[in-house]
Order: C-alpha cells, then structure tokens, then sequence
C-alpha cells in the first residue's frame, strides 16, 4: 500500500486549523461569502491582529485564499479543499454504516432464530399438555 504523505500532511493541517472555535466561525461565515479581516473579526472579541492569524493558520492549511481587490484583500473559502476533507470524513462513516447494518442484520436473524425456537418451546408445551389432560380423562382421573 503506497501512502501519500502530502495528502496526510494536508488532512493534518486541515483538521488542526478546524480544532479551534474561532477558525471554525470564521470558516461559517466564509461559508456565506467573502470577507475581510474587519469584517471577519467583527463577532470575535479578539484583536484584528489575532483574526489574521487565524486567517494564516487557515492559508496553511488549504482552507481560505485571500485576494486583491484594490485596497481589499478578500479571504474566500476554498471549497474543494473542504470537499476534500469531507470526502475523506465520508469514506470512513460509510464503511462504518455497512458494519452496523451487518451487525443489524446479524441481530435481526439472531431475534428470527429466538423467537422461532421460543414459539417451537411454547407449541410444544402446548401440545403436551393437552396430551396429559387427554391420557388424564382416558384414565377416568
């Protein structure tokens, strides 16, 4: 199996740039669009200086470009690199679904299996009390 360490470095650096709070609110509300520094910093208590290092953490990590705009200087989401992500995200909780629907059908037969010899139990019951109380008036008890 041939691992590409550049995809894991990416996926690294993706996933440690999510892990804190601040990036992640300022990757939702580059999930609506566009946005510079002031107006990304505008819902944090934190200083202009601090939202742009969270924008550079975020650069890293494939996150968001910035471009120039005249005096501008946009960040914009870059959406293939979180598809990416959660195409990887995806892989894995597919793989686990097919395991829990093994497992449920596993259980499901298990159940049919348990109530089928249950019912065999009880029908034999049944039937042999219904032999004691016939074998019982044949005897004349």
């Amino acid at each position: 199996m041939i691992l590409d360490s550049g995809a894991d470095d990416r996926l690294d650096r993706a996933f440690m740039a999510l892990a804190d709070p601040v990036r992640r609110g300022i990757i939702a509300r580059l999930s609506r669009g566009p946005a510079t520094v002031n107006e990304l910093a505008e819902p944090f208590q934190i200083t202009k200086q601090a939202v742009s290092k969270h924008i550079q953490v975020l650069e890293q990590a494939g996150l968001v470009t910035r471009t120039r705009d005249a005096q501008r200087r946009p960040v914009h989401l870059a959406a293939a690199q979180l598809e990416a992500l959660t195409a990887w995200i995806d892989r894995y909780r597919l793989i686990h679904e097919q395991q829990f629907r093994a497992l449920d059908a596993l259980l499901a037969n298990d159940r049919g299996t348990h109530a089928a010899a249950s019912d065999t139990a009880t029908g034999a019951d049944t039937r042999s009390g219904a032999d004691t109380g016939s074998a019982q008036e044949e005897t004349g008890s």
